[in-house]
């Protein structure tokens, strides 16, 4: 297994000492506790308050503050001083938020990722096991009788769409200005975007070219949802919709007008190794030897922080609990062969894209 230099010795060695590991341990045997009272502190405004505040607050200036008892107010900040996101002055029994707290408060990644992990997920890992042994979403039984949370996306409730988008498009729209430099330097006249879900990419093409044409292929109810989001908008005119279900391996890619660059976007993280092969196979049906294929993914194993590889494989358990049971956040080497397989070959890959992203650059593989 190839790993990047940042990732090596975190990965490979036990760098935790006896007394260290014994604590990380009881955090994961209460990391349900430990995500609640996080959770309350954020919406209750706590952790909002203690950086608002110059001396810190007592516990009872936090409950009156809070609208919430006393006693409440105690549970949340002793069980936050375990969870160090506060600390407390023994002398004046004052509480301050931590830099773990700030962050909880501030980072819009953690945010987007407890947002997505208590409104998508949380209810639903409780039947992981199910998934992981059946290959099938098990935990999406809790919004509803449908075989991905795909198909389900559009009928979920509004809460529960805010947070999968804002968890979806935090990640992506990072990454746009510098993929749009990337892509364009093609010069692209016709773009298919596969997966274009709610149409943000092809806005962001449109704009950034007057005369590109952007055709996205997505899910019927995922093209009803671009075209909501899409309309009255610039450009919107130049963006066109194709349905298709690529899960189906009769469904073929549309082929007219002749597509310059194929995109897709946090797109084959959604299948599995085999389906991903077949998607690829069929992408390179339509390609030309001047068309590229650009896949971007946030691979786990190209990743600069350690902290990002953490989110990306926790990310692939709700893949397999919610989203369709079988897919994940891949390992490049996986991908890769996936590419080789499809008969198509790698021209060039750029790593640190937006929030540890990398574009793959493919083309029709030499006969």
């Amino acid at each position: 297994m190839n790993l990047f230099p940042s990732l090596e010795k975190v990965y490979t060695k036990d760098q935790l000492s006896a007394k260290d590991a014994q604590r990380y341990a009881e955090l994961i045997a209460f990391a349900p506790m430990v995500f609640q009272v996080s959770r309350l502190m954020l919406k209750f405004g706590i952790f909002e308050s203690l950086l608002e505040s110059k001396d810190g607050m007592t516990a009872k200036e936090v409950a009156q503050k809070a609208g919430i008892s006393e006693y409440a107010a105690k549970i949340l900040l002793e069980a936050s001083l375990s969870s160090k996101t506060v600390i407390v002055d023994t002398e004046t029994d004052k509480y301050n938020i931590t830099k773990t707290g700030y962050f909880l408060l501030r980072d819009p990644a953690t945010r987007a990722n407890f947002d997505f992990n208590h409104d998508v997920n949380y209810i639903g890992l409780f039947k992981l096991e199910e998934s992981l042994k059946e290959g099938r979403p098990a935990g999406l039984e809790h919004f509803g009788p449908w075989s991905t949370l795909y198909e389900a996306l559009s009928s979920l409730p509004e809460h529960v769409q805010k947070s999968w988008f804002g968890f979806d498009h935090f990640y992506s729209d990072e990454s746009f200005d510098s993929a749009l430099k990337i892509v364009f330097d093609m010069n692209p006249k016709n773009i298919l975007d596969v997966g274009g879900n709610t149409g943000k990419w092809a806005l962001r093409c449109v704009d950034y070219d007057k005369d590109v044409n952007v055709t996205i292929m997505d899910l019927p109810q995922q093209i009803g949802l671009m075209r909501k989001n899409t309309e009255g908008k610039a450009g919107a005119d130049r963006i066109h919709g194709v349905a298709g279900n690529l899960l189906d391996p009769s469904t073929q890619m549309p082929s007219d007008p002749h597509f310059d660059v194929i995109w897709m976007s946090q797109f084959l993280d959604c299948f599995s190794e085999d389906e991903i092969t077949s998607i690829l196979k069929r992408t390179s049906a339509i390609m030309g030897d001047d068309t590229r294929l650009f896949i971007m993914e946030t691979f786990w194993d190209r990743q600069k922080y350690e902290t990002a590889s953490l989110c990306l494989t926790m990310t692939s358990v709700y893949f397999t609990a919610l989203a369709n049971g079988n897919s994940k956040m891949y390992h490049s080497d996986d991908m890769l062969k996936c590419v080789k397989e499809a008969g198509l070959e790698v021209e060039t890959i750029h790593d640190g894209i937006g929030q540890g992203h990398s574009i793959v650059v493919c083309k029709k593989a030499s006969e």
